[in-house]
C-alpha cells in the first residue's frame, strides 16, 4: 500500500499576481489531503473518494489508462484522468498501468486554500511513487499545473501545485525557468477560517484577467513616453510588470475606464509590497521608513504599531493587512461576510489578516505568534460566521507517508 499526502497552501503575499508573470509566495499549511492505494497491473484506473461518500454524493470512477476520457464539467475524477493524460503525454505512458486509489481530505473544496493543486500533486506523486519514475519535485509541481491548465483548462498559475510540492514558504518566479527559492524557516503561526461561501477560481480570474487586458489596450491607445510603452503589451502576462513604477504609470491611469485603472494599480502596489515582505522573510535589513511609504501609512502611526509585539511580525502583518485592502478596493474580490471574519480576527490579536485564494469567498488567513494567540484569533473567525478553521504551523511538502 502506498500512501501520499500533500499539503493546503495559504496564498500567503502576491495574490493574483502568478497569471501576470509576476513572483509569488505561497506558504504550506499543515493541513493535509491525503491518497494512497496500489498497483493492480491491469489497465483501469479505480479511484473513490471518502469527502464525496461521507457528503452522499457519487464518489467512484472508473477508466482506462490508455483512454482517459473526461466527465461532465466537475465531476471529481477529471482530476485523476487529467493526471493520467500529462503523464502520459510527457513520456510515462508505457511505464503506469492500473491502480486502485482512495482520496481523503482535510482541505476544504473551494475554500481557498488550493485543493485542487493539493490533490494534482498527491497523485503525481502516488504514480510516481507506485512505477519509481524518478520525478524531481520541480517535475511533481510542473506536471501538476499542466493537468490543471492543460488537461481541465482552467486558467490558473502555478502558486498552488509549486506551494503544495515544495511545502514551507517559497518564493515562486512565475515566468520561466519558474525559479524557487526556499525562504528561512520562520516561527510564527497561520490561522485560517472557512468562510463557508465557495468559490471558483475558473470564474474570478478569467473575468480580471479580461480587465486588465481591457486597461492595458485603453492606455496603450494614449500618447505615452517610449519608455513606458515598450514596458506595456495588450495582454498582461507579456507586460513587463517589474519595470514599472505607480509613479510613472500615475497620469495616465485617469485617462482609462477607473474599474481596470484599478486593476492596473492593484498589480503595481501589491507587487512592490511583497518584495518588502519577501525581505523580511529572509531577514534582510528593511527600514521602517520604506514599509511606512510603501504601505501608505504615517511614519509615526506605523511606530506606534511596533509597540505591538515582533518587529518581523508587526512589519509583516501590516504588509499583509495592506494587501488585503488591495484585494477589497482594487480587485473587488471582498465580500461583507469576508470584512466581518477579517475585523474580528484583527480584533482578537492577529498580527496580519488577508483572503487566501481567489476571493470572493473561500478562506481568511491570518499569522500570529503564539498557539494561544492563535486560538483566540480562531474563535473570534468563528464567532462571527466561519463554518471552520484551523491554528497551523508551516507545513511541509508533498511526501510518501511510513506505514
Amino acid at each position: 500500500m502506498i500512501k501520499v499526502s500533500s499539503p493546503a497552501r495559504a496564498d500567503f503575499l502576491n495574490t493574483h499576481q502568478d497569471y501576470k508573470g509576476l513572483p509569488v509566495v505561497p506558504a504550506a499549511l499543515n493541513i493535509r489531503l491525503k491518497v494512497k492505494g496500489e498497483v493492480t497491473y491491469g489497465n483501469k484506473v479505480y479511484v473513490r473518494s471518502l469527502n464525496l461518500l461521507r457528503e452522499g454524493l457519487p464518489y467512484e470512477d472508473e477508466f482506462s489508462v490508455k483512454d482517459a476520457f473526461y466527465g461532465e464539467k466537475g465531476w471529481f475524477g477529471n482530476y485523476v484522468r487529467a493526471v493520467v493524460n500529462i503523464l502520459r503525454k510527457e513520456g510515462y505512458g508505457d511505464r503506469i498501468s492500473g491502480v486502485r486509489i482512495e482520496i481523503d481530505s482535510e482541505i476544504p473544496i473551494g475554500g481557498g486554500l488550493g485543493s485542487s493543486g493539493s490533490l494534482e500533486v498527491a497523485l503525481v506523486k502516488f504514480f510516481d511513487a507506485a512505477f519509481n519514475l524518478g520525478l524531481s519535485t520541480r517535475e511533481v509541481a510542473e506536471f501538476s499545473y499542466l493537468a490543471e491548465r492543460e488537461g481541465l483548462g482552467i486558467p490558473c498559475g502555478r502558486l498552488d501545485q509549486y506551494g503544495a510540492a515544495f511545502g514551507g514558504i517559497i518564493k515562486l518566479e512565475t515566468r520561466p525557468p519558474f525559479d524557487v527559492e526556499i525562504l528561512p524557516k520562520r516561527d510564527f503561526l497561520f490561522v485560517i477560517v472557512d468562510s463557508g461561501i465557495k468559490h471558483s477560481t475558473a470564474d474570478i480570474h478569467p473575468k480580471r484577467q479580461h480587465e486588465i487586458d481591457e486597461g492595458l489596450k485603453q492606455l496603450l491607445e494614449q500618447k505615452l513616453p517610449e519608455k513606458l510603452r515598450e514596458k506595456l503589451s495588450s495582454h498582461h502576462y507579456e507586460v513587463k510588470w517589474e519595470q514599472i513604477s505607480e509613479e510613472e504609470l500615475l497620469p495616465y491611469l485617469s485617462t482609462i475606464d477607473k474599474k481596470f485603472a484599478d486593476r492596473i494599480l492593484f498589480t503595481i502596489r501589491m507587487h512592490k509590497s511583497t518584495k518588502l515582505a519577501i525581505k523580511i522573510l529572509r531577514n534582510q535589513p528593511i527600514s521602517v521608513k520604506e514599509v511606512a511609504k510603501a504601505i501608505q501609512v504615517s511614519f509615526e502611526d506605523l511606530g506606534r504599531e511596533l509597540e505591538r509585539g515582533r518587529r518581523d511580525l508587526v512589519l509583516l502583518g501590516l504588509i499583509v493587512n495592506y494587501q488585503h485592502l488591495l484585494l477589497r478596493d482594487l480587485y473587488d474580490v471582498s465580500l461583507p461576510k469576508i470584512e466581518e471574519i477579517r475585523y474580528s480576527m484583527l480584533e482578537a490579536g492577529a498580527y496580519g489578516v488577508k483572503i487566501s485564494g481567489a476571493g470572493l469567498g473561500g478562506s481568511i488567513v491570518g499569522i500570529v505568534d503564539k498557539k494561544g494567540v492563535g486560538e483566540r484569533v480562531l474563535e473570534a473567525g468563528l464567532e462571527r460566521g466561519g463554518v471552520r478553521g484551523w491554528v497551523s504551523t508551516i507545513g511541509e511538502g508533498v511526501k510518501v507517508e511510513g506505514d
